[in-house]
């Protein structure tokens, strides 16, 4: 496995999620980039004890993730079709900077607002 690194905006952190009897424990957070003409959304997964971790981010904070790619295959009987999973877990992470607000960020809060500014019965949908 290789290990290589990823920068950008925090758009979005899950909550913790636990799997199976053993209690595997997966926390997704998606980083925004843009690069211009398009937004790549990125999904990285922290893993077991590294879940915890994530508490020290923030929605809209600049970071740096250190990632390997992990890859899996799956089958789920021998006459069905096999499929192969891709994933980038998280190894460790660096605040770059505390940000504030992004543009989806934005656009919530003016939806907020917007909605806030009419009682039910005046909205005309």
């Amino acid at each position: 496995m290789s290990e290589t690194k990823v920068r950008g905006i925090v758009h979005l952190i899950e909550e913790t999620k636990t799997y199976g009897q053993k209690g595997f424990r997966k926390r997704l957070v998606v980083l925004e980039q843009d690069n211009g003409r398009f937004t790549n959304y990125i999904p990285v997964e922290f893993v077991r004890d590294s879940c915890d971790t994530v508490d020290e981010m923030s929605v809209g904070n600049e970071v740096e993730i250190a990632y390997q790619l992990s890859g899996r295959k799956w089958q789920k009987d021998a006459n069905s079709e096999t499929k192969y999973f891709l994933s980038a877990e998280a190894i460790s992470f660096k605040v770059v900077s505390a940000g504030g607000n992004t543009a989806s960020d934005s656009a919530e809060a003016a939806n907020e607002a917007f909605a806030e500014s009419y009682e039910e019965n005046d909205i005309p949908f």
